[in-house]
């Protein structure tokens, strides 16, 4: 064992002594881990504050998760089926989430018990909405401003139900009175997220711990910092790029918790090195988030691949074993065949545990700076944050990610 691997064995001893007395979550161990090593990454001015409430950083790792089964706009967070619009390195998806929204969108017009769709045309400086019916109309509008619009008008509406405009929105608009004469309002139907946005998220958690930074609200820093790490992590697993997220296209369900905790759980401790430095400054986030989805997704490939060819190899009795998990006896994947899988890939599952320990201490020292490097007062103040209950709702559907 190199001096590197038993630096990280002996570390990992350590900050797992008070956390992992129990056998965690299924699923859970990876984010827990990441959370808590990224703390180790960051500066001296952050480092107290953030060991002083490590445990926070660790157990709420998992939050984001939980939440998944309690609120319908939770689980597209997590992910991007970005092989559903594009190839790497996916040129034709806007990294504007706006701009991403408008592109792949429908606008139907209702008008009485009428309902039909708008075609819609885009380019880089218009926008053009046309139809048939009703005399027949072509509206067409610069695309710089109709973003603006849909930035001001359009954006708080994201968690409606409904996104409806009235005839008297889209005539002021588009200067017309078409609208309004033919008593149409329009609905506007968002088919882009349910395909996954966790690129946007990261962005827009980025912005939402700089403000927690620059308000030096401890609670707020300690929160966002938490379930930062999660998406960050979730970016870093292949499949969570991917529509085949479970291997249901390819006759492998169940390779997502394979992949993302089976294996970390067997061999982390032991086998990984999570000496990896001191969290760096990003001066440009949006290119540093797309390059870990085009990381992820480079890597998609083999994930699946060397997973089908050694199911190949052994028999079902070799490949699956039962484990005693909470209680209750589960369906798992052999340790023995757990350690043929990782052999194959190589140092795929380290490389990208280690990459997000390094991108969650960074995302996090980046907030700070930005926030214009704040003193946070009483590093060594312990934060009590009220815990807030996550309740599930029964018709919420969540991805199935596990065996």
């Amino acid at each position: 064992m190199n001096n590197r691997v038993l630096f990280t064995t002996c570390l990992l001893a350590l900050v797992f002594m008070t956390s992992f007395c129990d056998k965690p979550a299924w699923g859970f161990f990876g984010h827990r881990l990441i959370n808590r090593m990224a703390v180790f990454t960051l500066p001296n001015e952050l480092t107290g504050f953030f060991k002083k409430n490590i445990e926070y950083m660790t157990e709420h790792a998992v939050d984001p998760d939980k939440r998944r089964y309690a609120t319908k706009h939770e689980g597209v967070r997590h992910y991007i089926d970005i092989d559903q619009w594009d190839k790497i390195p996916f040129p034709n998806v806007p990294r504007d989430f706006e701009e991403a929204i408008i592109k792949h969108c429908r606008i139907r017009f209702i008008a009485g018990k009428d309902s039909l769709y708008f075609d819609k045309q885009l380019t880089a400086d218009s926008v053009v909405l046309s139809t048939g019916h009703f005399g027949g109309v072509r509206l067409a509008l610069s695309y710089p401003i109709f973003v603006k619009y849909w930035k001001k008008v359009i954006k708080p509406l994201y968690y409606e139900d409904e996104w409806r405009l009235s005839g008297y929105d889209l005539d002021e608009l588009f200067n017309t009175s078409y609208f309004q004469q033919n008593k149409i309002d329009v609905l506007i139907e968002d088919h882009f997220s349910e395909h996954g946005i966790v690129p946007y998220h990261l962005e827009a958690t980025l912005a939402k711990l700089t403000r927690a930074f620059e308000s030096k609200d401890k609670a707020a820093i300690l929160r966002i910092s938490a379930e930062f790490g999660h998406y960050i992590s979730d970016a870093h697993v292949p499949l969570h790029t991917t529509t085949n997220y479970n291997g249901q296209l390819t006759d492998q369900v169940g390779i997502h918790a394979f992949w993302e905790s089976r294996i970390p759980e067997l061999f982390a401790e032991r086998e990984y090195d999570f000496f990896i430095g001191k969290a760096e400054y990003i001066e440009n986030p949006r290119d540093f988030i797309w390059n870990i989805i085009i990381k992820s997704h480079s890597n998609l490939d083999s994930v699946l691949q060397m997973e089908k060819r050694l199911s190949r190899t052994f028999d079902a009795d070799r490949q699956y074993c039962y484990d005693e998990r909470l209680g209750r006896t589960i369906r798992i994947q052999c340790p023995e065949y757990a350690d043929a899988y990782t052999n194959s890939m190589g140092s795929m599952v380290e490389d990208q545990m280690r990459a997000s320990i390094h991108a969650v201490g960074s995302m996090i020292y980046t907030a700070w700076v930005n926030a214009g490097q704040p003193v946070i007062e009483d590093v060594n103040e312990f934060v009590q944050i009220a815990e807030e209950p996550i309740v599930p709702d029964k018709n919420v559907k969540a991805r199935p990610h596990d065996n």
